[in-house]
């Protein structure tokens, strides 16, 4: 099994993901058939990034297997505190997913990401 990974973004805010495929495909070969279903495609795609829909054009055209979270078995969480030791609920977020409230919130920008660059001294903040 062979992995690759896709990358979106810039400065400190990007997003990646996975594939797999069972027969190598040379780096410059994956680049250039990455390149061609983002020309083809960057204008006019429903995921919510572009590499989703790349990757999914990769699993349907180009043998891959785009590791997304709807594939997880299982995921834990791991620490050097006991406490914080747990077996992930998988489930909640597609029950969400499954909810009338999803896509109107969806709809409405109901998810926002906020990042914020802090310049100087991080003790100034108490001043």
């Amino acid at each position: 099994m062979y992995f690759y990974e896709l990358h979106e973004g810039a400065d400190d805010v990007f997003a990646y993901l996975l594939l797999a495929r069972e027969e190598e495909m040379p780096a410059d070969v994956f680049f250039e058939t990455v390149q061609a279903i983002r020309r083809r495609i960057q204008d006019a795609f429903e995921q919510d990034t572009l590499i989703e829909a790349i990757a999914e054009d990769l699993e349907r055209e180009h043998d891959f297997i785009f590791i997304s979270d709807r594939r997880l078995t299982a995921a834990a969480n791991v620490s050097t505190e006991e406490s914080e030791n747990f077996l992930a609920d998988l489930e909640a977020d597609d029950d969400y997913a499954d909810d009338e409230g999803y896509e109107d919130d969806l709809a409405s920008g109901g998810f926002r990401t906020i990042t914020a660059e802090l310049i100087g001294d991080v003790s100034d903040l108490n001043n």
